[in-house]
């Protein structure tokens, strides 16, 4: 029986889905898996490869009129992270910051930004977490504080994909009292007097994507680049985590989708003790659990993708679900695919290692998974 039998991705999606997942998986085999272990170990940022995606519309996939639905995009992400997960994990990262303006900016902020962050002509970084607040993103310290028709910002945003290299920040700062309701959103634009960056961030995984602090020094920004009202940032961050947890879970479902394929492909060539290791009980007992973790996190994200389409009341919740399923078994399938190659899994000649470290960060960004769990009981206990 074929793998696609039991872990068939394209089960019951409509005809616009499939050609979106068939157009993606292609792209990933074409222009992103022959090079995702060369970019890893050199640390490149592949920005053509980026703006070929957003060519094929995932730019901006989650604006206020989507190019795609949260579900079709969470689609076409996992096969494209197939490919490359850090790569196209950035994408989605982009794509949080590109939906806050284009929900909640005002005409001129969209025409000025839109066009060229949905060509990836201009990169967007989306900028909440803080050295001393990251679970606690509503005591963030940042601040901006209004001087005639300028906001001077002072702090730093810590962990920022794409810090240093992308064109647009999309900043929560303190503009009012302590808490949420003190914060607010103002694009940033690089090259602005008084932001600069720290230095690139050398990781475990995601290194095909710059990471760096984020710092503002008396940085004078337009009180035109306010996106919404003063007050509103914390629920706009909150907002756009909704669909980045379903999108790097679906990141993580295309990591894991490879690592499974790669793993059963090692499993009926290696042989030990005169057969393929396939033919061990053990083995397969694995691979069955392997595949039915995946399948379930698969389910789950979908179904999550679609209560955010339908904006039902426990969309966040269901989100965070799936969150919390997705990127911890994925993470497991990734790891589990790793002992099943022995010692060549801890080869980086074999990607099931690189699926494996950059899975690693899903538990941790876009809310913590531990934070995941707080999401889910609080709508629970309501």
């Amino acid at each position: 029986m074929a793998m696609a039998s039991v872990n068939n991705w394209s089960e019951g999606l409509s005809d616009e889905a499939l050609e979106i997942q068939s157009m993606a998986k292609a792209f990933a085999d074409k222009e992103l898996a022959p090079y995702m272990t060369e970019w890893d170990i050199n640390e490149t940022y592949p920005l053509d490869a980026l703006r070929k995606m957003a060519q094929l519309g995932f730019g901006a996939t989650s604006s206020a009129a989507p190019v795609l639905s949260r579900h079709d995009a969470a689609v076409g992400f996992e096969a494209l992270a197939t490919g490359c997960v850090s790569t196209t994990a950035f994408i989605t990262v982009h794509n949080m910051a590109v939906w806050i303006i284009d929900t909640f900016a005002n005409d001129t902020l969209r025409e000025r930004y839109i066009p060229h962050l949905a060509t990836f002509d201009k990169v967007a970084s989306y900028c909440l977490t803080e050295p001393g607040a990251g679970s606690d993103a509503g005591n963030l310290a940042t601040s901006a504080v209004k001087k005639g028709d300028h906001y001077i910002l002072n702090g730093s945003k810590a962990f920022i994909s794409g810090g240093g290299d992308s064109d647009v920040y999309v900043v929560m700062c303190r503009t009012g009292g302590p808490g949420p309701k003190g914060i607010s959103c103002i694009v940033v634009e690089k090259g602005t007097p008084g932001l600069s960056f720290g230095k690139k961030e050398k990781k475990v995984g995601w290194n095909s994507q710059p990471t760096r602090a984020v710092i503002f020094e008396d940085c004078a920004v337009p009180v035109t680049n306010l996106v919404g009202k003063e007050g509103q940032g914390f629920s706009m961050a909150m907002q756009a985590l909704n669909g980045g947890r379903i999108n790097v879970s679906a990141c993580s479902l295309g990591g894991a989708h490879a690592a499974l394929e790669a793993a059963i492909e090692h499993t009926n060539i290696r042989k030990q003790f005169g057969k393929p290791l396939a033919d061990n009980q053990s083995i397969q007992f694995k691979l069955a659990e392997m595949a039915t973790s995946l399948v379930a996190s698969r389910l789950m994200v979908r179904y999550a993708a679609k209560q955010l389409d339908g904006k039902t009341p426990a969309a966040g919740a269901w989100a965070a679900m799936a969150k919390l399923q997705a990127t911890d078994k994925c993470f497991e399938i990734a790891n589990e695919a790793i002992q099943l190659h022995g010692g060549y899994g801890y080869l980086k000649d074999y990607k099931v290692q690189q699926y494996m470290r950059d899975l690693r960060v899903h538990q941790i960004l876009e809310g913590t998974n531990q934070i995941m769990r707080l999401v889910i009981a609080r709508e629970m206990l309501k």
